[in-house]
């Protein structure tokens, strides 16, 4: 039973996977945010950079939709999830102090600079694992480390993980929802979502 009251702060999303193993470690829930700035050539999720509205959700609405069993922890990705402080420390204090997941976050700035910023002191306290930095398409990752290109850092909040985690069993994860579609995750171009493994409505 969960007893965490959950706020009302709405987040725009692009989209969710409620299952994927190529996103972090173990069984991931995955929240694209919709937004970003970055302009990374060749980002592999263009259609998350525009900051028009789309899927408009508060975190207990995501949970309540998507959560489904066997999960380990959540990834949170975009977009630019820094973009909207406010709804992803909802996202993230939820998926902690409400259902005890491990939290991963992706983001296009660097740790050293969301370190400077005040806002970002509380949301450090929820993630357990940071992955820093714009995507460089001249550094692409060539291992199976869960990242897009060298350059991007890996930062360790807390004991939980290791390096070793985020060895992923794959690049490129497809997952094929109830009515049909069909969205690719991991280190390829995503395409709208669907409630895969009963997690919840489509995306549209």
């Amino acid at each position: 039973m969960i007893n965490l009251k959950c706020s009302g702060v709405v987040i725009n999303i692009h989209s969710v996977i409620p299952f994927s193993r190529v996103n972090g470690s173990g069984a991931r829930l995955v929240i694209f945010f919709q937004g970003c700035n970055q302009s990374c050539p060749d980002c592999f999720n263009p259609e998350t950079h525009s900051f028009k509205e789309m899927n408009l959700l508060t975190a207990g609405e995501i949970f309540a939709g998507y959560l489904v069993d066997g999960i380990e922890g959540i990834t949170v990705s975009g977009g630019e999830p820094f973009e909207q402080p406010s709804g992803l420390f909802e996202i993230l204090k939820t998926a902690k102090k409400g259902y005890g997941l491990s939290t991963v976050v992706y983001t296009g700035f660097t740790y050293k600079y969301l370190a400077g910023k005040n806002d970002c002191k509380d949301l450090f306290e929820y993630i357990d694992v940071l992955i820093d930095g714009r995507y460089d398409r001249s550094k692409q990752e060539e291992s199976l480390l869960a990242r897009g290109s060298s350059n991007q850092n890996f930062y360790f909040l807390n004991d939980r993980y290791t390096i070793e985690d985020f060895l992923i069993p794959g690049k490129v994860e497809y997952t094929f929802s109830k009515d049909g579609s069909i969205a690719r995750t991991g280190f390829g171009e995503i395409s709208r979502t669907a409630g895969a493994e009963g997690g919840g409505p489509a995306l549209n």
